[in-house]
């Protein structure tokens, strides 16, 4: 039999709802294995500013994984075909430089690196070529 970790409740400084069928809890596992909840009454302002923050979150990160599956393959395609006109010659510190912020970025987290992420780090070391404002003819 495995023991049921402790719940600490906290109560709401907005309502003070106590557990009831028509009040929603709202539960956070802690780092150390315990459990965090909090009710609120169907009108209670910080349940409706915690779930408006849970969906412009959600909002937010598709918005990121759409932004990144748009850019990252356009950014791929610049370094690899970059990777292949370099000659033997130049110096790769472009190179090196991207990869060292992709581990580095891989380092700062527990998981993978999002692809967000590495779109934003390709951007930066690989930028799209834009025409030059200077040159007047073809």
């Amino acid at each position: 039999m495995t023991d049921k970790p402790e719940t600490e409740r906290v109560d709401c400084t907005d309502c003070f709802a106590l557990p009831d069928l028509d009040n929603t809890r709202i539960a956070y596992v802690k780092a150390g294995g315990g459990v965090s909840e909090t009710w609120h009454t169907p009108d209670c302002p910080t349940l409706a500013i915690t779930e408006i923050n849970l969906v412009e979150g959600n909002k937010r990160t598709q918005e990121q994984e759409e932004w990144a599956q748009g850019v990252f393959p356009a950014a791929h395609d610049r370094l690899k075909k970059a990777a292949a006109e370099l000659p033997a010659d130049i110096d790769a510190q472009p190179f090196v430089d991207a990869l060292t912020e992709l581990v580095q970025a891989q380092a700062d987290t527990t998981g993978y690196v999002v692809l967000h992420r590495w779109a934003e780090i390709l951007e930066r070391h690989f930028p799209p070529k834009l025409p030059d404002p200077d040159r007047t003819t073809e």
